[in-house]
């Protein structure tokens, strides 16, 4: 069986894979779809309920379990098949999706009910996207391997774009009950090509490592040990922590704030016009960077410098008062932010060992992703003490100090 590994030449394109070029099109309908169902769950909620303290368990929700069980995942991508753990998240997306349609019929939504609905949701996030970065390895192999991670952060902003204008189509076409139906269906091509997809560490004909049992914390601990042998995956899972716990996304939900105070017409339009430039900033350094290859290294030093210029984009936009500039600052920081993203993403895939590449996985995805449950905090609990441009300020400046702490550590050991 030819290995991942010899599908593409070294530094090509990802989509020179014909298995990747279907995994992209499937995860990026599933990632639509994830998108769809918050956008019409939310707002039946919303208009159910009234409740802020609801909206605030939707965000602790989606990323609190990927803090707990992304190392646990991890594991079970180590001893078992990846493709199968991606199918389980799925038809978690689907219980959920049906359970919130089960409600809407019946009119019978509680608070409780949306809440577990909310967790099974979040819980189907980290089997579908630690697993998907353990199979995505499998599919390129390591010499297309920066590439798709590119490619698939590049999905990902573009399913976010995407997502909220098609379900807010939908639910005005079809109304909430049967556009939460339908939108199972988007989940079902993923789900299927995967029964058969010729993709795993078990086609590569590797051989696994002892297999350890699946501990939990016991887990995460073994996993920081390993790690810390591993000078670039340590680096690169610290600074990707660094920028989920100070900053993560948060301040996408303070920009009605932002864009109210930067007095530009309608607070609504000014709110959308910023998002966009922060998202499209995103998806022209994915196909700019895609095009272009050779034109960003993928290294440690590029990554933290690259780093080092979102917190500093960030920390700008903070201070701006003149909405055009502050537009084309959050342009350039979703530019950088998807390059240094994608590229510390790649750097750990390339240095993990094989034989707990699933642990390592899960350790970057639950620094990267876990750790936004946080970033509320640091962004939005600062922000209602004393604003939100000193928080982002402050939060930014945090951010800048771990990069610059790691780059200098970085020049040391190459020095």
């Amino acid at each position: 069986m030819t290995s991942a590994a010899s599908a593409a030449p070294s530094g090509s394109s990802a989509l020179q894979v014909p298995g990747y070029r279907t995994f992209l099109l499937t995860f990026m309908l599933a990632m639509m779809a994830d998108n769809i169902e918050h956008v019409i769950s939310y707002w039946v909620a919303f208009q159910k309920f009234h409740s802020a303290a609801l909206g605030g368990f939707a965000v602790v929700s989606h990323w609190l379990p990927f803090l707990v069980f992304s190392v646990p995942v991890g594991a079970l991508n180590d001893r078992f098949d990846s493709r199968r753990l991606i199918q389980a998240g799925m038809v978690l997306f689907i219980i959920a999706s049906v359970g919130w349609g089960y409600f809407f019929v019946t009119d019978s939504l509680q608070v409780w009910h949306a809440m577990v609905l909310l967790t099974i949701h979040g819980c189907a996030g980290v089997l579908w996207s630690t697993s998907s970065q353990m199979l995505l390895y499998d599919i390129v192999g390591p010499g297309s391997l920066a590439s798709a991670v590119r490619l698939n952060a590049t999905a990902r902003y573009l399913g976010i774009l995407v997502g909220p204008g098609v379900g807010s189509i939908i639910m005005r076409t079809l109304g909430p009950t049967w556009g939460i139906f339908v939108n199972t269906v988007f989940y079902l091509p993923l789900l299927l090509w995967l029964v058969r997809a010729p993709y795993g560490r078990h086609f590569r004909g590797v051989t696994p490592g002892p297999k350890r049992p699946v501990r939990g914390l016991a887990d995460i601990i073994q996993t920081l040990r390993d790690v810390r042998e591993l000078p670039v995956v340590a680096g690169m899972v610290m600074l990707a922590g660094a920028a989920s716990f100070f900053i993560g996304n948060s301040y996408h939900a303070q920009m009605p704030g932002f864009a109210h105070d930067l007095g530009h017409g309608d607070p609504g339009l000014t709110y959308t016009l910023l998002l966009g430039a922060d998202a499209a900033g995103a998806l022209l350094a994915g196909i700019l960077l895609e095009t272009n290859r050779g034109w960003l290294r993928t290294t440690p030093a590029s990554a933290l410098r690259l780093a080092l210029l979102w917190g500093g984009a960030l920390f700008t936009f903070s201070l701006m008062r003149a909405y055009p500039v502050a537009i084309l600052v959050l342009f350039l920081a979703g530019f950088v932010e998807l390059s240094f993203s994608s590229m510390t993403q790649a750097l750990v895939q390339l240095n993990a060992p094989d034989t707990i590449r699933g642990r390592v996985l899960g350790l970057f995805s639950m620094s990267a992703s876990g750790l936004r449950a946080f970033s509320g905090v640091t962004v939005g609990l600062l922000g209602s003490i004393t604003n939100i441009h000193m928080s982002l300020a402050v939060s930014a400046l945090a951010f800048m100090m771990v990069a610059g702490l790691l780059l200098l550590r970085r020049r040391k050991q190459a020095a």
